[in-house]
């Protein structure tokens, strides 16, 4: 290959040897690096060169020579188009290898750590594990509705009326859904791309709790315009008994946030219930909760397991609904959680006191790096607590027992540092990792213990390297996850002791 893209129309046979971190084939050409989507380690390849980048080059498959002894027919029939599931052709084997791999040349190429993982723990379901949707919708230019996963790299909608990889109860429901939503007339937002303005529907949600079976239904919107939609989340009630709730979320915004702000109870209530890790947990439409809860719940077993005997305060960063903080209430550590959107504190206190947990438990709203710089600094935690911070818990909520909370909340901050020593930091930021004040804060304060639940291998080695530089933490512990078969995602845990 002579380094450029003219003559397009040319063929190469290329071997595949690895995977990129997307999912897709990688291979060589006379020395250059070729990315081919679609193919596999172990394909030989009859590839089309279409696009010349600075250091690769990007190629289409045109057919395969050779197929990959680890290559299998998918189990979605859009499997070649969709771009929800990258490795639904690479049987389960070499899916665990290849995982267990990406997260070892991680570690070691990009965080420089010479450490080697534990052997990845599979997921027991393959398929039908996922426990929520977030669907985009379009409408053609004839009218038609049209609900389903991205094209790979671009903006194309892959109409669908089964996901393989939803949970069975939640697939069932996307063909009679699609039905109703072509019958109602509402207009659609035709994906809801950066600058875009939006002009109805944009995304269909659906939510279930795996033990509970309890379902939550909502209609992602630019407006609520939508006449009728009480009745349809009668009928929609009535026609699942499990359904417990129907909701309306407003996005107005011309950008690519899932939800909006807002949201309105159609029918039902606004929330599921579901039994997770011995503790009942209410959980809304529109926050965080692990897609895979059996991974999860695997991974509450390790965090009791590793932490042994409670002693002293564990402080969670990112701690959501209260997902892992609860368990280990229960387990009978203490704990302060610390997140930034309130509606997830709002549920996590509510968690809290449905468990009968509240005197275990404190979660705060703010942001992980401000509050655990407060929580953690002993000796200024008490003054740094002041008559604002009421003003500020207290505008963040408005349910009666959430202003009792809010002032909990100071109190809280001041008990962290004067009271109980912080034996743990539990961290389980999204994708981008650590902001580097949280990294300066806990390098600064160097709590005994930190506990990093990762799911982006490259970040959570950036910041590995970040906490133990100069010996400041040593990494005892590496456990990779499967929480995403199928998909070129990968989820790490991580435990550090102080150096």
């Amino acid at each position: 290959m002579a380094g450029d893209v003219n003559g397009r129309d040319t063929l190469h046979d290329v071997r595949i040897d690895d995977l990129t971190r997307e999912g897709e084939g990688l291979g060589r050409l006379d020395g250059q690096v070729v990315l081919v989507a679609g193919a596999l380690p172990g394909d030989q390849a009859r590839v089309r060169i279409t696009r010349q980048a600075r250091r690769h080059a990007v190629a289409t498959l045109v057919s395969l020579l050779e197929p990959s002894p680890d290559r299998r027919r998918p189990p979605c029939i859009l499997a070649d188009r969709c771009g929800g599931c990258t490795l639904q052709a690479l049987d389960d084997p070499a899916q665990v290898r290849w995982k267990q791999e990406l997260v070892a040349q991680s570690l070691r190429r990009l965080g420089g750590l010479n450490v080697d993982p534990q052997p990845l723990l599979a997921a027991p379901q393959p398929l039908g594990y996922r426990n929520r949707a977030v669907i985009p919708l379009e409408r053609t230019a004839e009218g038609r509705l049209r609900a389903g996963y991205y094209r790979r790299g671009s903006h194309q909608i892959v109409n669908m009326n089964h996901c393989p990889v939803l949970d069975p109860r939640l697939d069932a429901m996307i063909a009679p859904l699609k039905a109703d939503l072509e019958a109602s007339g509402w207009p659609v937002d035709r994906h809801g791309g950066v600058g875009q303005v939006g002009a109805g529907l944009r995304h269909l949600a659906l939510r279930i709790g795996r033990r509970s079976g309890e379902r939550l239904l909502t209609l992602v919107a630019s407006h609520g315009e939508l006449p009728g939609a009480e009745a349809w989340a009668e009928r929609w009630l009535e026609r699942w008994p499990e359904l417990v709730g129907v909701t309306l979320n407003l996005q107005p915004l011309p950008d690519n946030r899932l939800f909006g702000p807002t949201n309105r109870t159609l029918g039902g209530r606004d929330w599921l219930l579901e039994s997770f890790a011995g503790v009942e947990l209410r959980i809304g439409p529109d926050t965080f909760f692990q897609v895979c809860s059996e991974q999860a719940e695997r991974v509450v077993a390790l965090l009791i397991d590793a932490l042994g005997t409670p002693r002293g305060r564990v402080v969670e960063g990112y701690c959501g609904i209260g997902t892992f903080s609860l368990p280990l209430a229960r387990a009978g550590w203490r704990v302060w959680g610390i997140e930034s959107h309130d509606g997830a504190v709002a549920l996590a206190r509510a968690n809290a006191r449905r468990n009968g947990l509240e005197e275990r438990c404190d979660f705060v709203v703010g942001e992980v790096a401000e509050r655990l710089a407060r929580g953690l600094s002993r000796q200024h935690a008490a003054d740094n607590v002041t008559a604002a911070d009421d003003v500020t818990a207290a505008d963040n909520v408005t349910a009666a027992d959430d202003v009792i909370a809010a002032a909990k909340e100071v109190a809280a901050a001041k008990e962290v540092a004067a009271a109980e020593e912080v034996a743990v930091v539990l961290l389980d930021p999204p994708r981008k990792g650590l902001e580097a004040g949280v990294v300066e804060t806990l390098r600064r304060q160097r709590p005994p213990l930190l506990v990093y639940l990762s799911c982006d291998p490259a970040t959570l080695a950036r910041d590995l390297a970040l906490l133990t530089a100069e010996g400041a933490y040593r990494v005892q512990r590496v456990q990779p996850l499967d929480f995403f078969p199928n998909t070129s995602h990968v989820e790490v845990l991580a435990l550090l002791e102080r150096g």
